[in-house]
């Protein structure tokens, strides 16, 4: 799982560069053809690791609930953010799989609740919701390369 951990940090590190380097109007831009913005898919990624890993395993995440809410599967931008909710998943960002890689090694995960994916995918533990992780964030890292390109046209 060393290998996992690993490429979620070097990701989890190109979102933040990519957070960072982006105005807030380029963040919350909703281009012709796409139904999101830059700003959803990296505040959906922190959102998603939490509940593949934690929920699944009937553990409560590690941030808040207003976030799941705003951010969670079959949610849509609401075009607005604010520097604080900014600032938050920045530090999220970074801090949340460092949290999980250590709660993983120390067996922090006992039991986990079966559960297919959108893409068909079932996770039947937690070494497949973190895998399946890694995959997620994969797909909408490209789909914040796409709506990059489309906001430079």
């Amino acid at each position: 799982m060393d290998k996992v951990f690993d490429t979620i940090e070097k990701n989890r590190i190109i979102l933040l560069k990519i957070l960072n380097g982006t105005s807030r109007e380029q963040l919350l831009k909703i281009p012709m053809g796409f139904n999101n913005n830059i700003w959803w898919n990296i505040a959906h990624v922190v959102v998603t690791e939490q509940l593949l890993v934690y929920k699944l395993s009937g553990l409560p995440v590690n941030l808040d609930e207003t976030l799941v809410t705003k951010f969670r599967k079959g949610t849509t931008p609401d075009g607005t953010t604010t520097d604080a909710e900014i600032e938050q998943i920045k530090t999220l960002l970074v801090s949340l799989p460092k949290q999980t890689k250590l709660d993983y090694e120390e067996g922090f995960f006992k039991t986990f609740n079966e559960y297919t994916t959108t893409p068909n995918v079932t996770l039947a533990s937690v070494e497949d919701a973190l895998t399946f992780n890694l995959f997620h964030e994969g797909l909408h890292l490209g789909s914040i390369l796409a709506l990059k390109r489309a906001i430079a046209n």
